[in-house]
This record gives C-alpha cells, sequence and structure tokens, in this order.
C-alpha cells in the first residue's frame, strides 16, 4: 500500500487515495470537456501522441486523451486506484491506453520516449527536486508538460463553502481548504528547467446533484482518503442532511479551470537566450 505522508499536508496524516478508489472511479469528474479543447490548440492531446499520465488516480484525464486518440500511459503509485482505472478503461473500450504502479519520480521508460507528460489534479504531491530531472529525460525535444488543476471556489461559493466547513469539524487537520484560486504567472521551481509556452485559467459552472456532491466529497483528501470508514459514514450522513436542508437535490457549483503548458530547456540557462 502507498500513501502520501508529509508534514506539510494535513499535519502529516496519512492520505491513502486507494481508501477512496471506488467513490473516487464514480463520483470525481475530471476538467471539463472545454479544458481538453484548449489544450488541442496547444497540441496537447492530439491523435497518436505518446502521453504519460503521472499521479493519475483512477484514470480520468488520461482516459480523456485516449479518447480523442492519444496513445497514454498512465500512473500511479495506488494499487488500488489503477485497479480502477483499467476497469473504467475497458469498460470504455480503450485499447490504447495502460496503466502502471510507478511514483512520479521514478519511471521504467527509457530517454525521450514521450511527446506529453500531464498531470491533473497531483503536482502538488510530486517530489519537483527528482521529478524535474526526470520528466526532462522523458520527453522528446521540444516535448510538452502540462500541469491541470481544477477547484471549487469556497470563498465565493456557499455550498462548497458549507460543505468545507463540515469537513474542517470532522477532520480539522485538513490544510487543502479555503483556496482562493489565485494562480502566478510565473513558479520559481520551473523558470531554470522549463519555458512556460501557456496558462489558462478560467472559471466554469459544474451541474452537480446532492448524490454525485456527496460521493464528490466522500473521495476528498481530507474524508476518504484520511478518516476510518466510521468516520466518513458518520461525515456523509451530516454532509446529506446539510444539503438536503439548505441546497436541495441539484444545484451548480463553479470551479476554476487552470492548466500550465511547459516545455524544456534544452543546454545550459546560460547558453540561451
Amino acid at each position: 500500500m502507498r500513501m502520501v505522508q508529509r508534514e506539510e499536508f494535513d499535519n502529516g496524516r496519512d492520505i491513502d487515495w486507494g481508501k477512496t478508489s471506488e467513490d473516487y472511479a464514480k463520483f470525481r469528474p475530471g476538467p471539463p470537456i472545454s479544458l481538453y479543447k484548449m489544450l488541442q490548440a496547444h497540441n496537447i492531446g492530439l491523435p497518436g501522441q505518446r502521453i504519460l499520465d503521472q499521479g493519475t488516480g483512477t484514470g480520468v484525464f488520461g482516459r480523456q486523451l485516449a479518447k480523442q486518440g492519444a496513445r497514454v500511459v498512465g500512473t500511479d503509485i495506488s494499487e488500488n486506484q489503477i485497479k480502477f482505472a483499467k476497469e473504467l478503461a475497458r469498460k470504455d473500450g480503450l485499447a490504447n491506453i495502460d496503466f502502471l504502479v510507478s511514483p512520479a519520480e521514478e519511471n521504467p521508460f527509457g530517454d525521450g520516449v514521450f511527446d506529453v507528460i500531464s498531470a491533473s489534479q497531483c503536482f502538488v504531491y510530486f517530489d519537483k527536486k527528482k521529478w524535474v530531472p526526470e520528466a526532462k529525460r522523458l520527453l522528446v525535444p521540444n516535448g510538452k508538460v502540462v500541469i491541470a488543476f481544477f477547484q471549487w471556489l469556497p470563498l465565493e461559493d456557499p455550498i462548497s463553502g458549507e460543505t468545507e466547513r463540515l469537513v474542517l469539524k470532522h477532520n480539522p487537520d485538513w490544510s487543502a481548504h479555503s483556496l482562493k484560486g489565485h494562480v502566478n504567472q510565473f513558479e520559481d521551481w520551473f523558470t531554470s528547467d522549463f519555458y512556460q509556452t501557456a496558462l489558462i485559467v478560467y472559471d466554469e459552472d459544474i451541474k452537480f446533484t446532492r448524490e454525485i456532491w456527496r460521493g464528490r466529497i466522500r473521495a476528498l483528501r481530507g474524508i476518504g482518503a484520511s478518516l476510518s470508514p466510521e468516520q466518513v459514514q458518520k461525515f456523509d450522513e451530516e454532509h446529506d442532511k446539510m444539503l438536503k436542508d439548505s441546497f436541495g437535490d441539484e444545484f451548480v457549483i463553479p470551479h476554476r479551470v487552470i492548466a500550465r503548458v511547459l516545455t524544456p530547456k534544452i543546454g545550459n540557462k546560460k547558453n540561451e537566450l
């Protein structure tokens, strides 16, 4: 069993995404189709491209790229997540995607194998010092990295805001709350090794039923990946009542969609213009 445990996440709590796999596979959405269309305009997700989708989870991002005709390999540290990813790909009839258990920082592939490396909703967990040279090794010359995030806006939206307050009641250690959706144009970690070729940021309203939102939140790091089954059930019952009493059976939750597209710098930075 592989899990994340670092002091900067939730006071060092064990985070085991494998515990959430069933809800994750059924209820956790990927970014909207609009993002994939924008990425295609930046030559990402094209037919025949060789793409490595790291931190793939149940394969949401990678499966969409495969549906667009790319040849995809999805990797994740959780065996249970990979099991569900394989099953979902089989149900989708996708023969052009494979999955394997592997950390993002260590990959069983040769040099220059991939045209694109993608990471959706997971990059915060990567060890960047180890990942950067590995990503540059795996990419073809002029290959691309896309780092995508898809987050609700709890400080602006009452539904996700009330949900977060309830999560914190049941798990005060959860630190991924109250996100403002602020995006830095550039980040220090990549400027020595990558050029940024695109930064995509926009908001989109996402429709949820009460059942789907409950499932989405059960799959949250601060709930399903951290709490015991009994604690998850107690939270879910209270969450369901709050949603039913205050927001009804169907609602819209605004999300911010973010994608950063990078391409490796070749040679020494000091010799480049």
